[in-house]
């Protein structure tokens, strides 16, 4: 798959609730989802040549969570080091959808 602003694959309901019911399924303790404020995704995309995100895997050793570490990604591919890196997002649980279908009963 290129990296470009159009990667990544628009999916239906269905295949949503497939995906994070497997997972919640195959790992019933481990965080369900994270929230970031549409402002902090704003000023990662409102980088000069910033045409998407990429999220990482992270690892908080001093609260012992994991969290996920999002950064712009330039026309060429690479990470915008030198620029906005988000971590410390809202993880569910605690603050979850009271709602979704997204989440296994």
């Amino acid at each position: 798959m290129e990296i470009n602003s159009n990667a990544s694959k628009v999916i239906t309901l269905e295949e949503a609730i497939a995906f994070t019911h497997a997972y919640q399924t195959l790992y019933p303790k481990e965080i369900k989802a994270y929230f970031a404020g549409s402002n902090k995704i704003e000023s990662i995309l409102a980088q000069e040549n910033c045409i998407g995100i990429r999220i990482y895997n992270g690892y908080n050793t001093a609260e012992s969570t994991p969290n996920l570490v999002l950064v712009g990604v330039n026309v060429l591919g690479e990470d915008m080091t030198n620029g906005i890196i988000l971590e410390n997002l809202v993880p569910c649980p605690q603050h979850c959808s009271s709602t979704s279908v997204l989440l296994k009963p």
